[in-house]
């Protein structure tokens, strides 16, 4: 099995994501209604996407604090926010939710923040030393 040597880059980005994707879910369930009226999303889905955001920051923040990291949940980490991001613009692109502008805005800019988390996982990944165990 593939482990990978935790550095510190890596370990601050994975608990950057789990942070905030805790802070984002937080405010989703807290704030499902308004934020549903505000964006002009179903307060639903807010609700849906926060639990779901919970759970995910549960996860990256265990294997975040490891000692060794298995690459393959580290990859795995990856290939989740890569599809939360595309799925995020698809989901406007394909008109599974027809939000105003601010929430267009709103959900591009989560989009582009998870996307650019997943190119620092990259990144920290490609500088970890990988061993066989």
């Amino acid at each position: 099995m593939t482990h990978t040597q935790l550095t510190p880059f890596l370990r601050r980005v994975l608990l950057f994501d789990a942070t905030t994707c805790a802070i984002f879910g937080f405010v989703l369930l807290a704030a499902g209604d308004a934020l549903g009226r505000l964006l002009a999303i179903p307060a639903s889905l807010a609700y849906g996407a926060g639990v779901v955001l919970l759970i995910f920051a549960a996860a990256v923040a265990y294997v975040g604090t490891r000692r060794e990291l298995l690459w393959r949940a580290v990859w795995t980490i990856v290939v989740l926010n890569a599809l939360w991001a595309v799925e995020s613009v698809l989901a406007l692109v394909a008109g599974w939710l027809e939000p105003d502008a601010p929430g267009r805005s709103f959900i591009v800019a989560q989009a582009v923040t998870v996307a650019v988390i997943v190119e620092l996982q990259i990144i920290g990944l490609r500088r970890a030393k990988s061993v066989q165990a």
